[in-house]
């Protein structure tokens, strides 16, 4: 029997990264994958929507370019070439990750992995089954899309995230059932091509997980104008497929609405089962595996990291929490902080956050002041022509540190790293605004909205 120091179950965000760190460190390590090299973000999630997501965006600006006196006449696009370009993309990355681990001498083994005992680990690949050691285990399984029996998924009218990134062809009209990242992110897709996009969700306020109510008040004013019917507070209670193809949706406010396709985005199914965890004792709530801040499990060898714990299933954070375990294995001193995990919506404009919402902090009962600057008071902004959003930035009222920041305008899931930073290592609203930021550009926004929060901002009018 192969013995290693570290088995990984799953390859990607969390996966690879724990196995490259670990590596580094000195560790003889095994990477199990069933599927793709690179696992959703690379393969079925954060890299190919960013790809469909760039061609839309150069499309819609040539679309809306006489106003800064582009004149163009014509304009299509190919969805093959697109599509083509995303998976160039998506070979390229994998092929690099492949050649990452090539160079430390990791082992990829394909196949199903399933914990037997403590120490072992069985790997299925198409009926041959090898059994393998390992001093320490880490479950990197992640997530797949989530899809309510009820509404009967076949793949081709009502479809995940999954099809969504494989179209043929531009429906003339579609339904997102969902506004978290990847429903507004296909909404601003789809409609970018020209279908008539109808976003629902069934919580009061468009992305829920953003607690910031005048944000989401602003980010739903924003796809209006963009042409997308938004519906908040409302569910789908049935969706049913005509012989004509058309799909029939009922909602809770007593609407039926029809469309050519539904893509159902209402969250994801964390993959913890079948994987041998009810039979070593490792502890699980909903799905969810439980581990402290060291990425452990209950049980003192085993790990997990990623989507299957659970919380933010954002790819930088599985990253982190793989170097976590990395290096909590090879005996360093590394615990997982959540307090600074930034989160990026890649709509137009872009929506990202880091820390606590002005709400949160009142509700953890922490004084707090705010500073707000639009990105229509910035050169730069203006310059581009994109001038929609703001920065908001939460700050304690006594010590003036920094512990929050959301942003919704061009660039803000760049922009949000300064202020991720300010977050991690405790700065205050002084140590931003007296930071000479270059001109003209986007992250003077940032500069100004602490100063306002200090009520020094040089570009807001008084009142």
């Amino acid at each position: 029997m192969e013995k290693y120091d570290i088995a990984i179950i799953g390859s990607g965000s969390a996966g690879y990264v724990a196995a490259i760190r670990g590596a580094d460190l000195g560790k003889k390590v095994l990477i199990i994958e069933k599927g793709e090299l690179g696992g959703t973000c690379l393969n079925r999630g954060c890299i190919p929507t960013k790809a469909l997501l760039h061609s839309a965006e150069i499309y819609s600006h040539f679309n809306n370019s006489e106003e800064i006196g582009i004149k163009a006449e014509n304009i299509s696009y190919d969805l093959n070439v697109i599509q083509k370009r995303k998976n160039d993309i998506i070979n390229k990355l994998v092929t690099g990750i492949d050649l990452l681990l090539k160079s430390r001498k990791i082992v990829l083994k394909k196949g199903c992995g399933k914990i037997v005992d403590e120490h072992t680990i069985e790997i299925n690949h198409e009926g041959n089954i090898e059994r393998i050691n390992a001093e320490n285990i880490i479950i990197a399984t992640g997530s797949e899309p989530l899809m309510p029996p009820c509404f009967k998924f076949d793949g081709k009218n009502i479809i995940t995230s999954k099809e969504a990134l494989e179209v043929k062809e531009i429906p003339k009209d579609i339904l997102i059932i969902g506004s978290g990242a990847i429903g507004v992110e296909f909404a601003i897709f789809f409609s970018s091509f020209g279908a008539k996009v109808t976003l629902v969700e069934m919580m009061p306020q468009i992305i829920p997980a953003l607690r910031d109510k005048k944000m989401a008040k602003l980010i739903q004013r924003i796809l209006n104008k963009k042409g997308i019917d938004v519906i908040t507070g409302t569910k789908v209670e049935n969706i049913e497929i005509k012989e004509d193809g058309r799909v029939f949706s009922t909602l809770s406010n007593g609407k039926t609405i029809q469309n050519e396709k539904v893509l159902v985005s209402i969250g994801r199914k964390l993959n913890s089962e079948g994987i041998g965890l009810e039979d070593v004792g490792v502890k699980v709530e909903n799905g969810r595996i439980i581990v402290n801040e060291e990425m452990r499990t209950n049980i003192p060898n085993i790990f997990a990291v990623g989507d299957v714990i659970g919380g933010l299933l954002l790819a930088h954070k599985a990253q982190r929490e793989g170097i976590v375990v990395a290096e909590v294995i090879s005996g360093l001193n590394t615990k997982m902080d959540y307090r600074v995990v930034p989160s990026a919506i890649f709509s137009s404009p872009e929506i990202s956050a880091v820390g606590l919402t002005e709400e949160e902090a009142k509700e953890k009962g922490i004084e707090i002041i705010t500073g707000e600057i639009p990105f229509a008071s910035n050169g730069k902004a203006l310059t581009m022509n994109e001038t929609e959003g703001l920065v908001k930035v939460v700050a304690k009222k006594d010590t003036k540190e920094i512990i929050g920041a959301q942003i919704v305008g061009p660039d803000a899931s760049v922009l949000i790293a300064e202020l991720a930073l300010s977050v991690e290592k405790n700065l205050t609203l002084m140590d931003v605004a007296n930071t000479i930021h270059t001109h003209p550009t986007l992250p003077e926004v940032i500069m100004e909205a602490a100063k306002a929060a200090l009520g020094e901002a040089i570009h807001k009018a008084k009142r």
